[in-house]
């Protein structure tokens, strides 16, 4: 079997360009499993489920009554084990859009056969109930997906940040503990090396790496996530994820500094007609969701790219960013976009001509975002970014500029 250096032989720069690699290498060799592509998702990989019976031999695991698993595939085994070992079985709603997680519940006396259904996406569907905030959940064992993973417990997911929120998550609802163990299951070849200084304090480490040869205890030193980094939390997650309000108002009453990541005190004073007018725009298009009736390639806007005093008293500085890959959806470059830090107000979609414009509310921000995205590797092409050419003047008759 290829080993990581084998498998993924240069040396890539940035979680992006690690995932790529990764996702690219899974398909090509054929260790790709349902549900394909596995491009953008926790990968399934051929050997999974024997990377999972790997539990049984962890004294952490036979010690756990209550196990929380992620719900993606390549975990599928690792539920059913769970289960089968009659322990509790936690798993997170998809997003967090209903809760944190809900405990599944076989039927009395199921046999093996209910209990591996019971284990997969439509078991957990059909077999589980809902555990509040009030439901004094305890944690034992944590088992997280991953796209790559280091032999020092360094971490990269698929870019969206659920699993690091459900850890900070249970942390400040008391479900876990310091030495609370997290296991990640992945193939051989998803483990390779991670520079530390891609590593953000926000990000989760794992104690234990299982493969279908291997079972690797990383023995890592840096710290999980102590809670919830509120200037690291969006508004835009905050209102997609119900149960975050709820911890939010109650870390706040209990004196703790809430301040969102975009709640800027420049942005404090924004008149009322600039929020009615974010108002009315809201009605028509949501930010960070192109609209469903769009043709098929033809530019998709999302907020309010061609009015400049949209967002805000002052214009808005556009970024360019070009050689995108036809492959590329919008939700991966705005996922590259939250992991970066520089998520714009608005965003014009392109994809068809291969590129994308970015609106920031000041020039610091969109020379932050050139700075960030200028030959970041995704999807295999390395971007193009620059201060658009319509910045030198007035409205967007420039864009078509941007071949």
């Amino acid at each position: 079997m290829a080993g990581p250096r084998q498998a993924l032989p240069s040396a890539p720069s940035s979680k992006w360009d690690i995932r790529e690699k990764v996702w690219e290498h899974l398909e090509a060799s054929g260790l790709a499993e349902f549900p394909r592509p596995v491009r953008g998702r926790i990968p399934n990989f051929k050997g999974a489920s024997h990377a999972a019976t790997r539990l049984l031999g962890l004294q952490e695991f036979r010690a756990a009554r209550r196990v929380k698993i992620n719900p993606d595939a390549p975990q599928r085994n690792a539920r059913f084990l769970t289960l089968e070992a009659r322990k509790t079985l936690l798993v997170p709603t998809p997003r967090l859009r209903t809760g944190l997680f809900n405990r599944i519940v076989p039927p009395p006396g199921a046999t093996k056969e209910i209990l591996r259904r019971c284990a997969t996406s439509q078991g957990v569907r059909d077999y589980s109930v809902p555990v509040g905030l009030d439901g004094k959940a305890q944690v034992d064992l944590v088992v997280v997906g991953s796209v790559a993973v280091s032999e020092k417990g360094w971490r990269i997911g698929k870019g969206e940040g659920y699993a690091d929120m459900e850890y900070a998550m249970m942390v400040a609802m008391g479900a876990v503990q310091e030495d609370t163990p997290v296991v990640t299951i992945v193939h051989d070849c998803q483990v390779l090396d991670i520079a530390e200084e891609l590593m953000d304090d926000h990000d989760l480490t794992v104690d234990y790496i299982l493969t279908p040869t291997r079972t690797i205890q990383t023995n890592c030193k840096r710290p999980k996530p102590q809670g919830i980094m509120w200037h690291k939390v969006s508004s835009e997650m905050l209102g997609k994820i119900p149960i975050l309000k709820t911890l939010r108002c109650r870390e706040e009453q209990a004196g703790k500094d809430v301040t969102l990541r975009d709640e800027h005190p420049a942005l404090a004073n924004t008149s009322r007609a600039a929020a009615s007018n974010k108002k009315v725009m809201a009605a028509n298009t949501q930010p960070w969701a192109a609209p469903a009736s769009a043709p098929v390639g033809q530019p998709q806007v999302e907020s309010d790219p061609g009015n400049p005093k949209s967002e805000g008293s002052g214009t808005v500085t556009t970024v360019y960013v070009g050689n995108l890959p036809g492959s590329l959806r919008v939700s991966e470059l705005k996922s590259a976009l939250r992991e970066l830090q520089v998520i714009p107000v608005g965003l014009n979609w392109q994809g068809a001509q291969h590129r994308a414009f970015l609106h920031y509310r000041d020039q610091g921000a969109a020379h932050r975002a050139v700075a960030s995205l200028q030959g970041l590797s995704l999807g295999g092409n390395a971007l193009r970014a620059e201060l658009a050419k319509s910045q030198r003047s007035k409205g967007q008759g420039e864009i078509s500029s941007h071949k």
